[in-house]
């Protein structure tokens, strides 16, 4: 998935980025007021009474004697769901940098108004969890087996035992659409409003963004684009058969350096490991460069090998973000850029 080590291939070594850097220590959670009141849950429109399910994509069917208000939420879906109206109470996974700040993946997130149960892997505080009472965990899913992102294996159980139901929305092999629609429907179902202008809007844009990205490859098909991953040992190139957003940009007609299923094998088909000595491998002109606080970003890449490379020389690299914030609004931006860096591009390589 889309950060990983060599050790956590299986869940966190199979993303389509490269190696895992530390966050910074597990920030403190909110105040016991704010766990009391549902933190900033308590504007959400789930206080709606009635059954309320949704049948999520490891087709397990989530329950509840009324529409959940007091949600915990893995923090790229939290951001996503904010975008709709719908607050979450905690969350987890990265969302504060060393310095404080929201981290990419929180969006649009306050992120000092929701307790963070863990801001690194394998970090998620099972007694501040129960503390909130949720009435229901949402996360992400990287694997075809139902693995709840950034949900701890070795505390999966007593994470269940809390007895919030779960909801898991694929990023597996599927083009960014489909989880797209998806969140949409969780959101729709949790009471947000879907249909407002700004969401209405949001899609548009989305679609226009689609639209130019389609038009800008198919008049530039022999620039050849190359999605990668910095970490201080390694550079990761990922291929687009299992990535949303990639498989996506490649159906538009992107035109995308794929390392061959060799290559890819130690990491279950995401991404091929190179040395840095050896990061001019493959021929591009464009460079896709990991945008997450996990990975080393370009303006800090000190390699000469890098530097030397014709994309970095052109002034031709964008950014990417391998965990998409799943809705429209956040989507747009990353196909606009993409679109753009195509219309711009010369061919270097």
């Amino acid at each position: 998935m889309s950060n990983a080590r060599a050790t956590h291939l299986t869940r966190r070594g199979i993303l389509a980025a490269g190696g895992v850097i530390g966050l910074g220590a597990v920030l403190a959670a909110c105040g016991d007021d704010d766990a009391k009141s549902g933190g900033s849950g308590k504007g959400t429109a789930a206080a709606k009474s009635g059954p309320w399910s949704f049948k999520d994509d490891r087709g397990q069917t989530a329950k509840a004697d009324k529409v959940p208000s007091h949600i915990v939420a893995f923090t790229g879906a939290a951001a996503a769901l904010h975008d709709y109206g719908v607050e979450v109470t905690g969350v987890f996974g990265p969302t504060k940098t060393k310095d404080g700040k929201a981290d990419v993946q929180a969006g649009d997130l306050d992120v000092n108004k929701v307790t963070v149960l863990g801001n690194e892997w394998g970090q998620f505080n099972i007694e501040q969890y129960a503390a909130l009472q949720p009435d229901l965990l949402v996360s992400t899913m990287f694997d075809n087996v139902g693995t709840l992102w950034y949900v701890p294996e070795e505390s999966k159980k007593k994470i269940e035992a809390v007895g919030a139901p779960t909801v898991g929305i694929s990023v597996f092999d599927r083009q960014l659409t489909e989880p797209l629609a998806r969140m949409l429907e969780l959101a729709k179902s949790l009471g947000g409003d879907v249909t407002s202008a700004k969401v209405t809007q949001a899609k548009k844009r989305f679609e226009d963004a689609a639209a130019r990205l389609r038009a800008a490859a198919k008049a530039k098909p022999d620039i050849k684009v190359m999605a990668g991953s910095a970490s201080q040992d390694l550079f990761y190139v990922s291929g687009t058969d299992l990535s949303i957003d990639l498989e996506y940009f490649k159906a538009l007609g992107v035109n995308f350096v794929e390392p061959p299923e060799s290559a890819k094998k130690q990491s279950g088909g995401w991404f091929e490991s190179l040395s840095w000595e050896n990061v001019d491998k493959y021929p591009a002109d464009i460079i896709m460069m990991d945008n997450r606080t996990s990975a080393i970003q370009p303006a800090d890449i000190t390699e000469a090998t890098w530097k030397k490379l014709p994309a970095v020389k052109a002034g031709q690299v964008v950014s990417r973000n391998p965990e998409p914030i799943l809705s429209y609004d956040k989507c747009v931006p990353l196909l606009e850029g993409l679109a753009e860096a195509l219309e711009k591009a010369k061919k270097v390589s």
